[in-house]
């Protein structure tokens, strides 16, 4: 018996030793070449980068993995005990491997073989072997992988803390929906942070690990909420939740929450698309979608907003003057008409309206089929405009029934509405006829004394068409571009007094070129007329007179100082807005003459920190002496330095300010003046109304508004900037200042206020009617009934505006001629 029990002892040592040493050979083994895991020690992985507006409020995410990492010690304990009882219930108590929970595996997996069963093998990887598989290894299936795990998972622990491992996991774990990390999980299930899931929520998160589609809350979700209440029991029999936090739990209902619109700023996504462009260029692809970046973005959520559908309204009214371009498609009626329309595919730039067929027209309406199969009808009122759209954007004869516009069997855009065009209430089930313009635009708004840019809309929908209009489309300011001819003449000796003769004039282009013969929008010629009218009724030929005297050169100067152009080429057809430049260009270029000739930098970005909140860029440059006191004892404010370069005197700047307010009050801006505050600005028009714009501001606003084609053609007879683009900027301005005090203009020092007749110029006579105040400065002379005119007739293009009373030898001005008494002198005209 003796010698029995010494022969099993004996084979029990030796296989002790065989074990033993197959286990270290093993290690040996395996143990070679394994990653590096010190690297854990400083994990960085890839990080949400998020686009914050203004207001705080989330513009946009870029991400590979969307994920936001969160320190073991701001981890719920809810959350971490849920992931615990699911996962690795004795994570803080085994050395990184549960020889335990291996051997319950390895028989449970023995029984399920033995009974036949068809099931996927039981596992028992600790969290530590999984963070060494989701860090270290690949997710290969083999005996091999499992081995060199559990040698990684014994390092891991040797040399880290359990919490560290830990937040390891909670930070990398898959979680479905493309949420890495328990933070990104709570924030797109539950719409929550981590610190508000409910004890059933935090289950839930726990649940996915295992197979995240298998346990999708909408998909498959009694899967889910039974694997939820698995967890939550596990929880209990843990000793984590009480009983009565268990059956509450499990009788709260599995509901995915999304995220509440309210948190983000809708409609900014041209906005942030040029933001998106931007960090790439600057810091690399890899930083956008791996850095978690911080943006603090400069847009406004309530003038994005407004902005947004100021330009759809004013490219609606367009379009719809120019008519009715067809149906989307057809379709056959008959049954099963629901299913063939939901075939249709929905056209971009659509949103947010509806596709509807049409069933029957009446005389006075017509009856539509929607593709959830609910009916509507659409009465005549709501379809009046469809006049048939013509070659050249002309139009056919208004239609005088239904039939004139739709068919049976035509797919159409539709909208539903509660009044009708004339203004009486819409019963349920109306609809108005709608059609996507092909017309586009942009608007840009901006600080006119920090460049911040407020709000930006590249054109009618980013869906239909991702570039955008204000930045990267390179179109011919017209006559917007004229204020800065004139702000070079008045930083010359010229004032908003001097003559400059409206008159035909025929100028060479070069050896073998017909004459350049440039005319009014008008047709008429005003003779000598003042700087002042040059510009409120954008005169061409006063215009190019201009730009010769001064030379093309000064121009070139002028428009690389407000960053319009980089290189204008020296032709006088540049004078008249020929270049190309950006609608963001220009509305910069009028902010630097509303905040007094100050150079600013367009931004759409205030401030960017990187993933540990470290600054690594801010717009505003300026820094604050004296900012930095503990605590406030009554000291004296600090004052913030003005680093902007001065690029123009303040008084020419306010000058050119003063003759755009004209263009409101008596010019081409006439219809801006509805918005009852003081407001100036420009129209501009380019060669057969290609691009109209409009560019003005508020003393505290810039705003640019451009319109045209995406392949340049006219857009049509009589449509100017005037009629195209500033109903646009007229609304915008109307919402954007409606909560303000009318602000009036800043007027700088230097500047001398002289009432005078707006047609000559002249220091007005007392109690005149029609004069108005005249901004000049403190040295100029003022103008008198022998005022000096600009003609342009001699050669050469150097000019002096107010050359002595007896000199004669410039050869380029008449005298105004003298008017008999009681005579009407003559008055400005044409719009342009």
């Amino acid at each position: 018996m003796l010698r029995i029990l010494a022969i099993l002892f004996s084979l029990l040592v030796l296989l002790a030793l065989a074990g033993g040493g197959g286990g270290m050979y093993l290690f040996w083994k395996y143990g070679q070449d394994l990653p590096d895991y010190h690297q854990l020690a400083h994990y960085e992985p890839p990080i949400t980068t998020r686009v914050y507006g203004g207001d705080g409020r989330l513009v946009a995410e870029y991400a590979v993995e969307k994920r936001a990492f969160i320190p073991i010690g701001v981890i719920p304990d809810r959350v971490k005990d849920a992931f615990l009882s699911a996962e690795d219930k004795g994570f803080y108590d085994h050395p990184g491997v549960d020889f335990m929970g291996i051997t319950r595996a390895v028989l449970i997996n023995l029984r399920n073989k033995g009974m036949g069963a068809d099931r996927r093998p039981v596992g028992a990887s600790t969290i530590t072997q999984q963070v060494a598989k989701n860090f270290l290894l690949t997710n290969e299936v083999s005996i091999e992988r499992k081995i060199k795990e559990a040698i990684l998972a014994f390092r891991i622990e040797r040399t880290f803390s359990k919490d560290h491992i830990l937040e390891l996991y909670l930070n990398e774990i898959y979680l479905g929906m493309g949420n890495y990390g328990v933070a990104a999980a709570a924030l797109n299930y539950f719409d929550r942070g981590l610190d508000e899931l409910s004890i059933a929520e935090a289950a839930y998160l726990a649940a996915l690990p295992k197979a995240p589609n298998n346990y999708h809350p909408v998909r498959h979700a009694q899967a889910a909420k039974e694997r939820r209440d698995w967890v939550i029991g596990r929880m209990l029999e843990d000793g984590k939740i009480s009983r009565a936090d268990h059956d509450a739990a499990i009788a709260e209902p599995l509901l995915m929450r999304r995220r509440d619109d309210a948190a983000m700023i809708v409609g900014a996504d041209y906005f942030a698309e040029d933001i998106r462009r931007e960090i790439v260029a600057k810091y690399g692809e890899s930083a956008l979608y791996k850095g978690g970046l911080v943006v603090r973005s400069t847009v406004d959520a309530e003038l994005q907003a407004l902005a947004s559908r100021v330009l759809r309204q004013g490219l609606m009214s367009y379009d719809r003057r120019h008519g009715w371009r067809g149906p989307v498609t057809r379709i056959q009626l008959g049954s099963g008409w629901q299913q063939r329309l939901a075939a249709v595919a929905y056209p971009n730039g659509g949103e947010p309206w509806a596709l509807a067929v049409v069933l029957t027209t009446s005389d006075s309406s017509v009856q539509i089929g929607l593709v959830d199969g609910s009916g509507g009808t659409i009465p005549f009122s709501e379809m009046r405009w469809a006049r048939p759209w013509e070659k050249d954007e002309h139009v056919g004869p208004a239609p005088r029934r239904p039939a004139d516009v739709v068919q049976p069997g035509d797919v159409i855009l539709v909208e539903a509405i509660g009044k009708t065009e004339d203004g009486k209430n819409a019963a349920a089930g109306t609809y108005a006829l709608r059609q996507i313009p092909k017309i586009e635009g942009a608007l840009v708004a901006m600080d006119p004394h920090t460049g911040r840019v407020l709000a930006m809309v590249g054109g009618w929908a980013y869906g239909k068409s991702q570039f955008n209009r204000a930045t990267q489309a390179m179109r011919q300011p017209g006559s917007s571009f004229k204020p800065f001819i004139y702000l070079s003449a008045l930083e010359n000796g010229y004032t908003p007094s001097s003559l400059i003769l409206d008159a035909p004039i025929a100028l060479p282009q070069g050896p073998g070129l017909p004459m350049w013969r440039p005319k009014n929008y008008s047709g008429d010629f005003l003779g000598p007329t003042t700087l002042r009218v040059g510009i409120e009724k954008s005169r061409n030929l006063m215009t190019v007179r201009l730009a010769q005297a001064l030379g093309m050169d000064a121009v070139a100067d002028y428009s690389n100082r407000f960053g319009i152009y980089d290189a204008l080429p020296r032709q006088l057809a540049m004078s008249l807005g020929a270049g190309e430049t950006t609608v963001l260009k220009m509305t910069a270029a009028y902010a630097m003459l509303v905040n007094g000739g100050k150079k600013i930098a367009p931004t759409l970005v205030d401030r960017i920190q990187d993933r540990n909140g470290r600054t690594v860029f801010v717009h505003d440059q300026r820094f604050c002496e004296g900012c930095w006191p503990v605590q406030y004892s009554q000291q004296e404010m600090p004052r913030l330095p003005d680093i902007r370069p001065q690029i123009v005197d303040p008084v020419s700047a306010y000058q050119m300010v003063s003759i755009l307010e004209g263009v409101v009050q008596r010019g081409t801006g006439r219809s801006i003046a509805a918005v009852g505050k003081p407001l100036a600005g420009k129209t501009g028009t380019s060669n057969d109304s290609f691009d109209t714009w409009f560019v003005g501001f508020s003393p505290d606003l810039a705003v640019g508004v451009f319109v045209g084609f995406d392949e340049p053609h006219s857009l049509g007879e009589k449509e100017t900037g005037g009629s195209v683009a500033a109903p646009i900027f007229r609304d915008f301005m109307m919402g954007a200042l409606k909560d303000q005090p009318a602000t009036p203009f800043r007027v700088p020092p230097g500047v001398r206020m002289v009432r005078v007749d707006p047609a000559t110029g002249r220091p007005a006579e007392p109690g005149a009617p029609r004069s108005i105040w005249e901004a000049f400065k403190s040295g100029d002379r003022l103008p008198d009934d022998q005022e000096d005119v600009l003609d342009g007739n001699a050669e050469g293009f150097s000019f002096d505006p107010l050359p002595s009373e007896n000199d004669s030898s410039h050869g380029l001005v008449t005298p105004l001629p003298q008017l008999p008494a009681g005579a009407t002198p003559p008055l400005p005209g044409g719009l342009y």
